[in-house]
């Protein structure tokens, strides 16, 4: 059954621990609602009860890459059907910090997990579920680390730089094989500078949305 309303864009904003996430988080869901859109604002791991639980067991809790990357897709399972899909077929707006890309950079490259075998999950998890936009803060490893000293570190956040390095490595690749779909900005720019340029992609993508 079709949806009566026209159906909302989803954003999704990814990059390495340290990269701004945070700061231009509120700029995506400033922009739209400034612009009188309907908007979720919302995170993965979590979004929903049962996926902040699981995301509370993925940052302090030591388990194999394995376990990591099925109980990422376990949390997304529920935040796909209970918040992402709904909103989006009601014709809210949805802007994500991580999705799905998320899991090739950081359990794909990152851990080693084969990306055909995470392309499989996230078919069985989100058939046909896309980012209209995914925006890319790109950020080299050790500014991040700067950035991050006197942190009350994560799990994620104290592995070591070369990590890091084939999680950003993955990331650009996934940017470069899908230009039309990602934004790969510069974050070490003035996050002034970064928010105009997120406030001009968000403006090109609802011209195309209609």
């Amino acid at each position: 059954m079709s949806s009566p309303h026209p159906r909302g864009v989803f954003v999704t904003l990814e990059g390495i621990d340290g990269a701004g996430k945070s700061t231009q988080f509120a700029t995506l869901v400033g922009a739209l609602r400034e612009v009188g859109r309907d908007v979720v604002a919302t995170r993965e791991p979590g979004g929903t009860p049962l996926g902040e639980r699981i995301r509370e067991l993925l940052l302090h809790e030591t388990m194999a890459p394995s376990t990591e990357a099925l109980l990422m897709f376990a949390a997304r399972q529920e935040h796909v059907l209970r918040v992402i899909e709904p909103a989006l077929l009601r014709g809210s707006d949805v802007v994500c910090d991580r999705f799905t890309d998320a899991s090739l950079a950081y359990q794909g490259a990152g851990k080693g997990i084969p990306l055909d075998r995470l392309q499989a999950l996230a078919h069985w998890v989100h058939p046909g579920l896309r980012p209209d936009l995914s925006v890319l803060l790109d950020l080299p490893p050790e500014v991040a680390a700067q950035r991050l000293l006197g942190r009350d570190a994560d799990r994620f956040e104290r592995e070591p730089l070369a990590f890091f390095e084939r999680v950003r490595a993955q990331y650009l690749q996934l940017a470069a094989a899908e230009p039309q779909r990602w934004l790969v900005v510069d974050a070490q720019a003035a996050p002034e500078r970064v928010a105009e340029t997120l406030r001009a992609a968000l403006q090109r993508l609802l011209e195309a949305h209609g």
